[in-house]
C-alpha cells in the first residue's frame, strides 16, 4: 500500500464528541458540519417561497447528478435521484422480464429491501428465488459463479455483503451472466463512496445507493443508475418534473408525451427537496476532494489494524482478498457475548450487530484512539 495515498485524519469536520468511538458508519453516517449547514440554508429557503425561482427545482439534483457521476463512472445522463433503495429496486422490478420457471438469485441474509421485491416479482412472474448460501472462506463469487445457470434471469446482488463486508467480484459475475443473458442489479448502499465502483467494468443494468451511509448523506435521499438500453422504461411514477422542458412553469399544463433525457424519468416525485438534496451535494463535493481512491486505502489501513487485533483475541475475520477495506465483521468462536452492542455502548463504543457478526465500519474521523477504545472495551464485554 503506498502510504502517501493516506488521507489525514478528517474527526474536524465531524461533530463527534471526544471521547466518542463512532464505528458504526455502516448503520449511518454522521453528516459533515458543512453539509448540515447547507441543508439548513436549504430548508430555510422555503421558510420565504417567494425567493424560490423554477431553476431551483432542478439545478441541485442535476449538480448532485455531475458528482455522483464521477462515482460510478458514469454519465450524469444515466442517474436519477430516488428516496431509498428500495424505490431504486423497485424501478429495477418494473423493468426487468422474468419467464415462468426462471430464476432470481440472491444471497442468503441479503439485507431486505434487496430481497422482498425479487421475491415478489418472482411469485408474480411464476419464477424461481435461489437463495445462495453463505461459503464458509467467505469467497461469494465462486459460490455465485456455481449458481449461474441458462435458468437465470436476473442477479441482485451489493458490491459487499452489509453483515460483514464480505465482497463479491462483480466484474466476474456480469462475465458469467452475460453467458445466460441475465441481468445483473447492484444494490451499492454498503460500498459507493468508500469503495471504487466502475460501471465500464460491471455494466450493471441498474445500480442503487442510499446516500445515508458512506456517502455522508440524510435519510431518504440516494442514487439509481439506469443502463442506457433500459432508459425507455416505465418509471414507477410519473412526476411533472421528470417531463421534457418542466422548467417552464407556465406551460405545464401543454402536457409533453416525452420525458427528460436519460435517466431522469425514473425520478421521484419532487426530487427538489430543499433541504436533503444540499445535504448529498456537499457531502458529494467532500468525496470528489477526498477522492475514492484515497477514502478506499485509508479506510483499509484501519480495518487491517481491528483485523489484526481482533485475531489476536481470537475472533473469526473473514481476511483479503474477500473482505471489504472499509468493513469489517468480527464473529465468536463460541457466539456472541450476550448483549455486547449494549456493553459497547455503555463505553462510549458504537458498533452493530448484524446476524452473527459484529460489524466494525470505521472511516475518515475514526482516530487510533478510537480504535484503542473500541478493544479496551471489548475485552471488558467477552
Amino acid at each position: 500500500m503506498d502510504t502517501h495515498a493516506l488521507l489525514p485524519n478528517q474527526r474536524a469536520l465531524f461533530d463527534i464528541p471526544e471521547g466518542i468511538s463512532y464505528l458504526n458508519c455502516a448503520y449511518m453516517s454522521p453528516l459533515p458540519r458543512s453539509s448540515l449547514t447547507a441543508g439548513a440554508a436549504g430548508l430555510a429557503s422555503k421558510a420565504q417561497p417567494w425567493t424560490i425561482s423554477p431553476p431551483q427545482f432542478f439545478e441541485t439534483a442535476e449538480d448532485i447528478r455531475v458528482l455522483a457521476a464521477l462515482l460510478f463512472n458514469a454519465d450524469s445522463d444515466d442517474l436519477a435521484i430516488v428516496p431509498s433503495a428500495s424505490y431504486g429496486l423497485a424501478v429495477a422490478a418494473k423493468n426487468l422480464k422474468v419467464q415462468a420457471g426462471q430464476n432470481i438469485i440472491v444471497l442468503a441474509d441479503q439485507f431486505p429491501s434487496n430481497f422482498y421485491v425479487w421475491k415478489d416479482l418472482a411469485r408474480q412472474q411464476d419464477g424461481r428465488l435461489v437463495t445462495v448460501p453463505r461459503p464458509a472462506d467467505g469467497d461469494w463469487t465462486r459460490v455465485l459463479l456455481e449458481s449461474i445457470d441458462d435458468q437465470t434471469a436476473i442477479a441482485a446482488l451489493p458490491h459487499c455483503h452489509w453483515t460483514d463486508g464480505t465482497l463479491v467480484d462483480l466484474a466476474a459475475i456480469r462475465e458469467a451472466l452475460d453467458r445466460v443473458g441475465a441481468a445483473l442489479v447492484v444494490d451499492l448502499t454498503q460500498s459507493l463512496g468508500a469503495m471504487e465502483f466502475d460501471t465500464a467494468l460491471v455494466r450493471p443494468d441498474f445500480a442503487v445507493a442510499a446516500a445515508y451511509k458512506w456517502l455522508l448523506g440524510p435519510y431518504s435521499i440516494g442514487l439509481l443508475y439506469v443502463s442506457p438500453q433500459h432508459q425507455q422504461g416505465t418509471p414507477i411514477e410519473h412526476s411533472w418534473t421528470s417531463r421534457i422542458d418542466a422548467v417552464h412553469f407556465s406551460e405545464l399544463t401543454r402536457y409533453r408525451a416525452d420525458f427528460a433525457e436519460g435517466a431522469r424519468r425514473f425520478d421521484v416525485g419532487e426530487k427538489a427537496n430543499f433541504g436533503l438534496l444540499p445535504v448529498l451535494l456537499n457531502s458529494l463535493k467532500l468525496i470528489k476532494n477526498w477522492r475514492v481512491e484515497r477514502i478506499q486505502p485509508t479506510l483499509g489501513a484501519m480495518t487491517n489494524i481491528i483485523t489484526e487485533r481482533a485475531a489476536n483475541l481470537g475472533l473469526d475475520v473473514v481476511s483479503a482478498p474477500y473482505r471489504a477495506d472499509h468493513f469489517v465483521g468480527l464473529r465468536f468462536p463460541q457466539g456472541l457475548p450476550k448483549d455486547l452492542a449494549d456493553c459497547l455502548a455503555r463505553n462510549k463504543v458504537y458498533v452493530s450487530i448484524r446476524g452473527d457478526s459484529v460489524r466494525v465500519t470505521p472511516h475518515l474521523y475514526t482516530t487510533a484512539a478510537d480504535i484503542e477504545q473500541f478493544f479496551s472495551a471489548l475485552k471488558k464485554s467477552i
